[in-house]
């Protein structure tokens, strides 16, 4: 099976490995940019066959350029959504622009006659706002928004999807709908651009984390995210489902330890020591941008991915591939020094 596919947010980590794997399988992409300055670098990095990319203008707040972008595509894979690294100071800074994109991108392939549109959520989406007592969560979890200390990233993928979920089934007619729902996402790098989870193992490479506070995270490899995009994609039949992306869940410190196991002196930097709980609710009175993780502190939220390995055929990589590719990519580009 081949077509022409949208693929949103084409400069993006996800976007380019999935770009990468569509075309490599004989497809025709569109992908969208916020500038159409940036199509020459983002050209560079992808490294495919330029016959079979399109570059389009199109931003997650604002129509223009998304009728060109659509024109002629069976399929769509939305994967542009805002992820800062600092918490803004209003989470409809985040929401907005989450909730408005996907309903603009699913406006838009309806009237194109697309036939099925894959969103990329978040396992943010899912894991959050239930409390401590709960490890492993799956399709059928939803992130509580009734509880205030969920976070504004969370806060705006759980909104986003669930608003393209209704639409869909309110006005999406015919149009196949799934959703991806990954975890922290690793692996080798494309370009310089880093993601917010890739600026966490160049910290601990760097060194500017002193100690490793009792957070953590399911992991999963880019390759294998984009790999289940492709999946949802172009499986006959896929239609309303949701997947979770996740790989084991790990804290920080088994982060840093497997860094500091497998890479030797360039890990020479990295800590070796979990930072007191108290010691990151200190930090936190004087630094604001860190009240998110103290409010992660102890919480375990791994995701169970059997129903994606079961229905697609599809498998993952191990977090220790995903980790030390990510920290080999960092190195050889040079923007950790070690």
């Amino acid at each position: 099976m081949t077509g022409t596919a949208l693929i949103t947010g084409g400069s993006g980590y996800i976007a380019g490995f999935l770009i990468r794997q569509l075309i490599d399988n004989g497809w025709t992409i569109h992908t969208t940019v916020r500038s159409l300055k940036r199509e020459a670098e983002v050209r560079g990095w992808l490294n495919v066959d330029n016959d079979r990319l399109g570059f389009f203008a199109a931003d997650l707040e604002n129509d223009a350029g998304w009728a060109e972008a659509m024109a002629g595509c069976s399929h769509v894979a939305h994967v542009a959504s805002p992820f800062p690294l600092d918490v803004p100071k209003h989470a409809d800074e985040l929401v907005v622009p989450a909730r408005e994109g996907a309903l603009r991108a699913l406006r838009f392939a309806k009237a194109a006659g697309v036939k099925r549109f894959v969103l990329t959520s978040s396992m943010a989406a899912i894991a959050y706002g239930h409390g401590k007592g709960r490890d492993i969560y799956n399709e059928a979890d939803w992130t509580n928004l009734d509880n205030p200390e969920v976070m504004p990233y969370p806060r705006s993928k759980t909104v986003a999807e669930r608003a393209a979920r209704d639409w869909v089934r309110a006005e999406g007619g015919g149009m196949e709908f799934a959703s991806v729902n990954p975890a922290a996402v690793f692996g080798p790098l494309l370009s310089d651009d880093l993601s917010t989870s890739i600026e966490l193992v160049k910290q601990l490479l760097e060194g500017k984390v002193p100690m490793c506070p009792d957070i953590g995270f399911g992991i999963i490899d880019v390759r294998d995210v984009a790999d289940l995009h492709y999946r949802a994609l172009t499986t006959p039949g896929v239609h309303d489902e949701r997947y979770v992306c996740s790989g084991p869940f790990l804290k920080m410190i088994d982060v840093a330890n497997l860094l500091r196991a497998n890479l030797g002196e360039q890990a020479r930097k990295v800590p070796k020591r979990k930072m007191p709980d108290w010691l990151l609710k200190l930090l936190a009175l004087v630094r604001p941008e860190l009240k998110q993780l103290v409010a992660e502190l102890g919480n375990v939220r791994g995701g169970d991915s059997s129903h994606a390995m079961q229905s697609l055929g599809w498998t993952m990589r191990t977090p220790e591939e995903a980790i030390l590719a990510t920290a080999h990519s960092l190195i050889e580009r040079g923007i950790v020094k070690v």
